[in-house]
């Protein structure tokens, strides 16, 4: 199982735009549908044992703080390479995760390169005028290290940005399968 790390991209740093298809609703949704709002931006896919290990956390993070900010997952992979990571297999995995967020498909990978994603997961948190507040791991825990997830890092991001607080300074690497590139 490969193990890379997320870019750390610079805090501060403005959320690139984005238009995607939700593959659960069918609508479109944009960065500017959060304006005024803070947004956690998570990279993921159906198919890395690092986000299958912590999809009931990520499913619970969109249940807990879907009323103070908005909460996209977008999956960059090559579905020529990695079908199970296709818009219909997403869609089905959103309804099997609980997935209450809307789960979009960067068909040519242009977002996940726009925010500098490395892995999934990958997460980035913008505050209410869109700058990077935290970008980073959901927790300690990864497959097969027995630490319980909890969503402890992401969640004191998320609380201290949806309070008008800076992020936590101490901001640890997410790890996980990196994007599956197109060649």
């Amino acid at each position: 199982m490969a193990r890379t790390p997320s870019t750390m991209v610079a805090l501060g740093s403005p959320a690139p735009g984005f238009t995607l298809p939700d593959t659960v609703s069918g609508e479109t949704v944009s960065l500017v549908d959060f304006e005024g709002r803070p947004v956690l931006v998570m990279f993921i896919c159906n198919h890395c044992p690092f986000v299958k290990h912590v999809r009931d956390e990520l499913a619970a993070i969109g249940r807990d703080y879907a009323d103070q900010a908005g909460i996209v997952a977008i999956s960059s992979n090559d579905v020529d390479n990695y079908p199970d990571d296709s818009p219909s297999k997403m869609k089905a995995e959103a309804g099997e995760a609980g997935y209450t967020f809307p789960y979009l498909y960067d068909e040519t990978q242009t977002i996940a390169r726009a925010y500098e994603a490395a892995c999934t997961p990958d997460f980035f948190v913008y505050d209410a005028s869109h700058r990077l507040a935290y970008r980073g791991q959901l927790d300690d825990s990864r497959p097969g290290n027995d630490v319980p997830v909890t969503g402890r890092d992401l969640r004191a991001a998320l609380d201290a940005v949806v309070a008008g607080r800076d992020a936590p300074t101490e901001q640890k690497p997410s790890i996980g399968c990196n994007i599956k590139w197109k060649s």
